[in-house]
């Protein structure tokens, strides 16, 4: 059964540029960890509403910043025991210069897909 995690990252609106290089360096590595199946990296900047859904509009582009741009990883592994693994060459490598883009700890989100 595979095991994925969905991890919600709140950059520091002048740390985009240094986020985003940093994440494709990790890239780089990650892509070469064992039982990897999916990975993706998004960036949040669209929106939509009620009403925009009701009549099948397409997504509102963002036009400001709040408080934080918001990334999304997705990551998707054969077995529970790789993911680990991955964790732990994530956090020995590039953990510290990721945190320090952060507004807050990133949420993760873990569990194996349903469908």
């Amino acid at each position: 059964m595979p095991f994925t995690e969905l991890c919600i990252y709140q950059i520091k609106p002048q740390k985009t540029a240094e986020f985003e290089a940093l994440m494709l360096e990790a890239k780089r590595l990650l892509e070469k960890q064992e039982g990897l199946l999916l990975l993706r990296l998004v960036k949040r900047e669209y929106h939509i509403d009620m009403e925009q859904i009701k009549e099948g509009l397409p997504p509102l582009k963002l036009t400001r910043i709040v408080k934080s741009v918001k990334y999304l990883l997705y990551w998707e592994f054969d077995t529970k025991e790789h993911y680990g693994l991955a964790q732990k060459n994530l956090y020995d490598s590039y953990w510290k210069p990721i945190e320090r883009c952060l507004i807050a700890p990133h949420d993760k989100y873990l569990g194996e897909p349903l469908f």
